[in-house]
């Protein structure tokens, strides 16, 4: 069984899981075109971070919301480590998120996501996100690749 609450990334688990993600990033896009948060920026106001646990407390993935304060949020770091995959980790990660997120009165969700992350591309689209032009620091760069879903 999974559950996802939110926590303080401040933990070893949650810092592996952050350090995976990078490292995965890493292996797909050059650096620049990596926009992860950073611990400091995971532990700012408006952002939440949701981290999803088996039924033995491990941590098996992340995600964070960062709330911009105009009814807008970016959904920024899901990860799912391996041991976590086909599980519904993601699923499970991104309910608690959206929810999270209307309850803050936040009505658009938006995210970046690379190319060649096609997975994560798809279970975005079933969840109703539409591909909508690069905004913010992601405006030309190629590897970037934006959605949104209005949560109303």
């Amino acid at each position: 069984m999974i559950t996802v609450t939110v926590e303080d990334p401040r933990q070893p688990e949650v810092e592996a899981l952050l350090r995976a993600g990078d490292a995965y990033a890493l292996s797909l896009y050059p650096a620049e075109s990596c926009y992860m948060l950073n611990l400091d920026e995971l532990v700012a106001p408006g952002v939440t971070v949701f981290v999803a646990r088996d039924d033995q407390s491990r941590a098996l993935g992340m995600a964070a919301l960062v709330d911009r304060g105009d009814t807008t949020g970016e959904l920024k770091r899901l990860y799912v480590d391996e041991a976590g995959r086909g599980q519904g980790v993601a699923t499970a990660v991104m309910d608690a998120l959206e929810a999270a997120a209307r309850a803050q009165g936040i009505r658009t969700l938006q995210l970046e996501t690379g190319p060649k992350q096609l997975p994560a591309i798809a279970l975005y689209e079933r969840r109703g996100y539409a591909h909508i032009e690069n905004f913010g620091p992601y405006v030309g760069d190629e590897f970037s690749v934006c959605m949104e879903k209005a949560l109303v």
